[in-house]
């Protein structure tokens, strides 16, 4: 079993969506650091289509500015970035 360093029900939910949106063999198999733009999981439209799925899911606004590969580009980094907005802490300067 995956040990997901963020909420565990925020990986697991962005890992479902992944699944169910994205070419995936197994999702259960992705490491949660994986860079989903290297593996060809994700393009740039993916890209937009993670950023309305954080704002639709989590209710999270996503500025232009943090639309950046350190926030979306692994589960582990979107879980992250969903937490550190929660928190208020800034997310463009990573």
């Amino acid at each position: 079993m995956i040990i997901e360093k963020a909420g565990d029900t925020d990986t697991g939910a962005i890992r479902a969506f992944l699944a169910a949106n994205f070419f995936l063999d197994d999702a259960d198999d992705l490491e949660a650091g994986a860079s989903l733009l290297e593996h060809g999981i994700m393009d740039s439209t993916g890209v937009l289509e993670v950023v309305g799925f954080i704002e639709h899911t989590f209710g999270i606004t996503v500025e232009d500015s943090e639309i950046l590969p350190s926030n979306l580009d692994s589960i582990q980094a979107i879980a992250q970035f969903v937490t550190r907005k929660r928190n208020g802490q800034s997310t463009s300067e990573r």
